[in-house]
C-alpha cells in the first residue's frame, strides 16, 4: 500500500537509494497532493545542518534553514527537500542569495498560499547573518499576510 501511494504521486526519491548531488540541483525537488486544501495550516520544516560555500573564499558556511508554509494544491516531499538542500553543500552563494533562491524554488515548485524561509547562519568573523524572505499568493489575503510578516519580522 505504501509503495502504491508513492507510485500514484509520481515520487522518485522517497524509498529509493539516495544519490547526493554535488552542486545546486532544484530539479530534485518533488511534490505530492495536499489532501486538506479546505484548511489553512502551517507546515514547518527545519534543516539544522545546512551547508553552503562562501562564493569569495570557498570557506564553508553553516546554518539552520527554517521553512514555514501554508500549502495550496501541492506540498514538498521531505526527502527531495533534503536532497535539494544538500545540493548547496558545494555551491558558492551569499547567505541572502541562498535563502532567496530556496524560497523562489519552492514557490515555483508548489505555488503555496504563503511561504517564508529563514536562514540562521552561524557566526564567521564575529558576525552571524539571518536573512528572511517570504511570499504570499498575489491578489489574496496571503499577499497582505506576507507584507505584514515582513514588516514585523523578528527572529524566533
Amino acid at each position: 500500500m505504501k509503495n502504491e501511494s508513492r507510485k500514484d504521486e509520481g515520487l522518485r526519491a522517497l524509498g529509493s537509494k539516495t544519490t547526493y548531488r554535488q552542486d545546486y540541483a532544484p530539479e530534485v525537488l518533488e511534490t505530492f497532493e495536499n489532501r486538506h486544501r479546505e484548511n489553512d495550516y502551517w507546515v514547518v520544516l527545519r534543516c539544522p545542518e545546512f551547508t553552503s560555500l562562501c562564493p569569495i573564499t570557498g570557506q564553508p558556511d553553516f546554518a539552520e534553514i527554517v521553512i514555514r508554509y501554508l500549502p495550496d494544491v501541492r506540498m514538498v516531499e521531505s526527502k527531495s527537500l533534503k536532497l535539494y538542500l544538500f545540493s548547496y553543500r558545494n555551491h558558492g552563494d551569499f547567505h541572502e542569495d541562498c535563502v532567496n533562491k530556496i524560497m523562489k524554488d519552492l514557490v515555483a515548485l508548489m505555488q503555496p498560499r504563503y511561504i517564508e524561509v529563514e536562514g540562521r547562519f552561524r557566526p564567521r568573523g564575529g558576525i552571524s547573518i539571518h536573512p528572511f524572505a517570504n511570499y504570499g499568493q498575489p491578489g489574496t489575503k496571503y499577499e497582505e499576510m506576507a507584507a505584514q510578516r515582513l514588516l514585523h519580522y523578528q527572529l524566533n
